[in-house]
């Protein structure tokens, strides 16, 4: 799967960058037919404590998944967006067996 990055307001670190990659390919094991991703990196300047955002746009067979989560840090948004890319995945698949 092609993974492409695009930061906001910061430069990512590498071990970020290497951390999505390996939870966004374990991906892989609910749904093969994954094209690619486009992970949103953000950082917005608030006053509020969880002002880190993570967009994961996710193309795959005849439809794409969105995911956005906010939260203190990129590593726990990236938690929740995989739980939640993972779940939508299931619920896909699911779906086009049934077809």
């Amino acid at each position: 799967m092609e993974i492409v990055f695009q930061n906001t307001n910061f430069k990512a670190d590498k071990k970020l960058l290497e951390l999505i990659e390996i939870k966004l390919n374990k991906l892989e094991h609910f749904y093969d037919k994954i094209i690619d991703a486009n992970v949103y990196l953000k950082v917005q300047r608030t006053e509020d404590k969880e002002n880190k955002i993570l967009e994961i746009k996710m193309n795959v067979s005849g439809a794409t998944l969105f995911v956005e989560e906010h939260d203190k840090t990129f590593e726990i948004a990236l938690d929740k967006a995989e739980d939640a890319l993972k779940a939508q995945l299931i619920k896909y698949k699911q779906r086009v067996a049934q077809a």
